[in-house]
C-alpha cells in the first residue's frame, strides 16, 4: 500500500512541477488575451478619452468661435445701431425733437442739480449740432429756411431760460446792494431826497436784521454812514454762504428787502428830478435880484453876480442854461471880463473842443491859465481856421508862455496876410528874445506893410537894444506905419543912451 502509494504519488509530484512549470510557462499565454483584452479596453478607453476631449475641445473652439462670431455679429450690429442713432441725432428733426425734450425737462426742473442735468444735455445737442450735416440755405432765396440758424436759435433761448430758472443765489443779493450803494454815492441828491434815502436804508437794514440775525442799522444819516451800513449787511450775506435750495425762502426774503430798498431811492428826490430854475432858485441864484431887474431875470442875475465877482455864480448859470444860445453867450462874455481863474477847469475843458470864447477867456486870466499853453499851441498850426489861429495867437500872448514861442515864430512866413501880424504881436507880448531874429527878417523881407508894422511894434515891446536896433533901421521904409514904430524905437534908444550916460556925466 505504500508502495502503492508511492506510485500513486509519484505522478502527483511529477505533475506538480509540470504543473508549476506549466503554470510557469502557460500564464503567460493564458493571460495574454486578458492583458490584450485590457489593454485594448484601455487603449479604447483612452482613445474614447482622447476622442471625448478632442470632440470637447473641438466643441469649445466651437462654442468659442461660435461665442466670438456672435459677439463680433452684436458688436456690428450694436455699432451699425450707434451709427444709425448718431445718423439721426445729426438730422435737424432728431435734433429738433431733443429740443423739445430739453424743454420739458426745464419747466418739471425744481433744484440747482435738475438744472445742471439740463445744461449738459445742451450742451450735448450742441455738440451734436456742430458736428451735423445739415443743408444750407439757398444764398440767393432771403426766404430760404436755415435748419442750423434755427436750431441754435433755439438752443440760444433755452439757455436764456435755464439762466432764468437759476436762483435766486446770496450773489444776486449783494449785487443789489451793491448797486444800492452806487446810487447813494453818484447821485446828488436835494435836502428832502437825503432824508428820503436815510430812512429806505434804515428800512431795509431793519428788516435784514431779522434774517441775518444781526445789528446793522447806520451810526448816522449821512451818506458814508449810510453805505458802510449796507457793506455790513452784504458782508454777512456772503459769509452765509446760502445754498439755493435749502436756503431758498432765507434768499427770497433778503432780495425782497433789496427791491424795496431799491424802489426806495428811485423815489427819493433827486437834484436833477428839479427844474431847472427851482435849482437855481434852491442854490440862491436869483437872491442878488432886487425889485427892478431886466428880462429874462437870469441874465440880470449873471450881470449882478460879474459885477459882485462871484464867478461860480456865473459858471452856475452857465452849466444851467447854456443850452440857450442867449445865456451862454452872456455868461462865457461875463467870464472873460472878469478873467477869474476860478473859471479855468471849465473854459479849459470848453478850449479843448475848439472853443472860441473859452479860448479868449484863458487869455484874459493871463499866466493863471498857463496850464492851457499845450493845448493852444496845437491850434497854432490850424491854417484851415484862420479866426482860430487869431484868437490862439492873442490868447498865448495874453498868458505869457515862452512855450508858444517857437510855434508863433514859424508863423511869421505862413501864406496869410492876416495871419501873420497876429503872430508877430503875440511874439512881442511874449518878449522871448529868440524872437529877435524872424521878427527883425519879417520887418525886412515881407512884402505886406502890416506885417513889418506888427514885427516893428514887437521889437519895440521885446525892448533889448538889438530889438531897438533891428527896429530903428526900419526909418527909411516905404510904409508910414512902419516908419512910425521905427521912429519910436529910435527915440526909446536915444532916451535909453541918455540915461545910461547921465550917471558919469
Amino acid at each position: 500500500m505504500s508502495d502503492g502509494d508511492d506510485a500513486d504519488e509519484t505522478p502527483s509530484a511529477d505533475e506538480s512541477p509540470e504543473a508549476d512549470e506549466s503554470s510557469g510557462v502557460d500564464e503567460g499565454p493564458d493571460e495574454s488575451p486578458e492583458s490584450d483584452e485590457t489593454d485594448e479596453e484601455s487603449t479604447a478607453d483612452e482613445a474614447e478619452e482622447v476622442d471625448e476631449e478632442s470632440t470637447a475641445d473641438e466643441a469649445d473652439e466651437t462654442d468659442e468661435e461660435s461665442t466670438a462670431a456672435e459677439t463680433d455679429e452684436a458688436n456690428e450690429e450694436s455699432a451699425a445701431d450707434e451709427t444709425e442713432e448718431t445718423d439721426e441725432e445729426h438730422t435737424a428733426e432728431s435734433l429738433d425733437e431733443r429740443l423739445t425734450a430739453v424743454e420739458e425737462e426745464l419747466d418739471a426742473a425744481e433744484t440747482e442739480s435738475d438744472l445742471d442735468e439740463v445744461e449738459a444735455t445742451l450742451d450735448d445737442i450742441e455738440s451734436d449740432l456742430e458736428d451735423a450735416d445739415l443743408p444750407e440755405p439757398d444764398e440767393d432765396d432771403e426766404d430760404a429756411e436755415d435748419p442750423r440758424a434755427d436750431l441754435e436759435s433755439r438752443i440760444e433761448e433755452l439757455r436764456g431760460e435755464l439762466e432764468e430758472a437759476r436762483g435766486p443765489y446770496g450773489e444776486d443779493v449783494v449785487s443789489e446792494i451793491e448797486a444800492a450803494k452806487t446810487k447813494i454815492e453818484e447821485t446828488r441828491w436835494t435836502d428832502q431826497g437825503e432824508d428820503e434815502v436815510a430812512e429806505a436804508v434804515r428800512s431795509f437794514t431793519d428788516t435784514v436784521s431779522e434774517t441775518l440775525d444781526g445789528d446793522f442799522t447806520p451810526e448816522s444819516d449821512d451818506s458814508e454812514d449810510l453805505v458802510a451800513a449796507l457793506d455790513s449787511v452784504a458782508d454777512a450775506v456772503t459769509e452765509a454762504d446760502f445754498d439755493a435750495d435749502e436756503d431758498a425762502e432765507e434768499i427770497a426774503a433778503l432780495l425782497e428787502a433789496t427791491d424795496a430798498l431799491s424802489t426806495g431811492l428811485e423815489e427819493a428826490e433827486e437834484w436833477d428830478d428839479l427844474l431847472v430854475n427851482e435849482q437855481l432858485e434852491a442854490l440862491g441864484f436869483y437872491d442878488c435880484l432886487g425889485h427892478y431887474k431886466d428880462f429874462p431875470p437870469e441874465w440880470s442875475a449873471v450881470k449882478e453876480w460879474e459885477k459882485r465877482g462871484n464867478v461860480e455864480m456865473v459858471l452856475l448859470a452857465l452849466d444851467k442854461l447854456g443850452d440857450s444860445g442867449f445865456m451862454e453867450e452872456n455868461c462865457l462874455e461875463a467870464i472873460t471880463r472878469m478873467g477869474d481863474p476860478g473859471a479855468f477847469e471849465e473854459m479849459h475843458a470848453r478850449a479843448q473842443k475848439r472853443g472860441k470864447p473859452a479860448i479868449k477867456a484863458l487869455g484874459k486870466m493871463g499866466a493863471d491859465a498857463e496850464e492851457a499853453v499845450e493845448t493852444l499851441v496845437e491850434y497854432v498850426d490850424a491854417d484851415s481856421d484862420p479866426a482860430l489861429q487869431k484868437v490862439t495867437f492873442k490868447a498865448l500872448a495874453e498868458i505869457g508862455s515862452e512855450e508858444a514861442t517857437q510855434a508863433l515864430a514859424d508863423k511869421l512866413v505862413m501864406d496869410n496876410d492876416n495871419v501873420r501880424p497876429h503872430a508877430a504881436r503875440a511874439l512881442g507880448l511874449i518878449g522871448d528874445t529868440r524872437a529877435v531874429d524872424p521878427l527883425t527878417d519879417a520887418l525886412t523881407d515881407d512884402e505886406n506893410d502890416k506885417v513889418r508894422a506888427a514885427a516893428a511894434w514887437a521889437l519895440r515891446q521885446i525892448g533889448t537894444e538889438r530889438a531897438l536896433e533891428a527896429a530903428a533901421d526900419a526909418t527909411d521904409d516905404s510904409a508910414f506905419v512902419v516908419q512910425h514904430e521905427a521912429e519910436r524905437a529910435a527915440e526909446t534908444l536915444s532916451t535909453s543912451g541918455s540915461d545910461a550916460e547921465a550917471p558919469t556925466a
